[in-house]
């Protein structure tokens, strides 16, 4: 699997679209909030838990795959290498876990219908 496979998964969610907040860094959103770190499109960063815990049980599962995110890890954000370990199934699994995590902190005003 690649970044761009990644991408159009992302893109193919209800309201989502492409952002690059950061030169050369794209991203995923729904509503404004960013739901997955695509970068230059070798890993994938995605919301993995609601705390660093819950997070770490999939760095733990995958530790040369899986690292918590700079910045926002405390808040349950890992980044995932693209093409190791993490079976590409699974990838879309927390692709489509970060999204509805994030709809769900959404304003109901701003949730896709």
């Amino acid at each position: 699997m690649t970044g761009v496979d990644v991408l159009e998964y992302s893109l193919g969610k209800a309201g989502a679209w492409q952002d690059e907040p950061w030169e050369g860094d794209v991203v995923a959103k729904v509503g404004d909030k960013i739901f997955a770190f695509l970068g230059g499109g070798a890993a994938v960063g995605v919301k993995c838990g609601n705390n660093r815990e819950e997070a770490d049980e999939l760095v733990d599962t995958y530790p040369e795959d899986v690292v918590k995110s700079a910045y926002i890890g405390r808040s349950g954000w890992n980044t995932v290498t693209l093409g190791g370990a993490v079976p590409d199934d699974e990838i879309l699994e927390l692709v489509d876990a970060s999204y509805e995590t994030i709809v769900a902190k959404l304003p109901k005003s701003k949730r896709p219908a």
